[in-house]
């Protein structure tokens, strides 16, 4: 484990130059704020997402602010087929050649509910979009990221993902998933220092999905998705090289 704090971390201003760095969810909430801040460092993002619109905003936020022109790859993780999957993997080989970074951020709460009342279709749902749409997108980019001299993967995790609680049904379950395919992958590149794999919790961050999950919650007390993203910048960056199958979080 690094003796760095992640979430003080105080990045250079090209920390990122020349990386291509995908990022998933990148429509809105913290993929969104990830996708502006890893461009303001260098970065060509290739955003993805399910919302072409939301997409197009974020490119041209990252354009208008005069960083490298990022990628659309819209995806719709609930329903994409392996065609679909393979497609985006050419596009980002065609373009680019490599990638240089992976973050899993796209996820949806589902509903929260005891487990014996727990609706069948949308526990289908959670688990196809926020686990195994990760592994169908993380094996079709593991040849592209193999081609980097020093990639990294990031999955977003959640403090549900290591202790389960009542009635947080699919979506804890999901995460416990995310956080074990993430330690497996890090365990199966161990040894390869050109490619790490780390995850992290956000903690309480201000985003619909937070509020969909704590109605009642005041989100002014809450940190914004810009706040939180400086753990995700070192790990994504050449700072955190050789750091590999550790889990960090965003807030103390």
């Amino acid at each position: 484990m690094t003796d760095l704090d992640p979430t003080t971390y105080m990045p250079r201003a090209d920390l990122l130059a020349e990386r291509v760095i995908l990022v998933t969810g990148a429509g809105s909430g913290i993929g969104r704020a990830l996708a502006l801040t890893l461009a303001a460092h260098g970065a060509t993002v290739a955003l993805c997402g399910r919302s072409l619109k939301k997409l197009e905003r974020v490119y041209d936020e990252i354009v208008a602010a005069g960083h490298p022109q990022p990628a659309l790859l819209p995806l719709d993780l609930e329903n994409a087929l392996a065609s679909h999957y393979d497609a985006l993997a050419e596009a980002v080989d065609k373009e680019f050649g490599r990638l240089d970074g992976l973050v899993h951020n796209a996820a949806i709460l589902g509903t929260r509910a005891p487990i014996a009342h727990f609706d069948v279709p949308t526990w289908c749902r959670v688990l196809q979009v926020n686990l195994t749409a990760e592994f169908a997108l993380t094996q079709v980019c593991l040849p592209l990221l193999e081609k980097s001299v020093d990639a990294s993967m990031v999955f977003t995790t959640s403090s549900v993902g290591q202790v389960g609680r009542a009635y947080w049904g699919a979506y804890a379950v999901s995460k416990f998933g995310v956080e074990g395919l993430a330690q497996v992958l890090a365990h199966e590149y161990e040894g390869n220092d050109a490619l790490r794999v780390n995850l992290v919790n956000p903690g309480a961050t201000r985003t619909d999905m937070r509020a969909l999950a704590f109605p009642a919650e005041d989100s002014t007390r809450l940190k914004t998705p810009a706040e939180i993203t400086a753990t995700y910048l070192y790990l994504l960056g050449p700072d955190s090289r050789g750091v590999s199958g550790q889990r960090f979080d965003c807030q103390p």
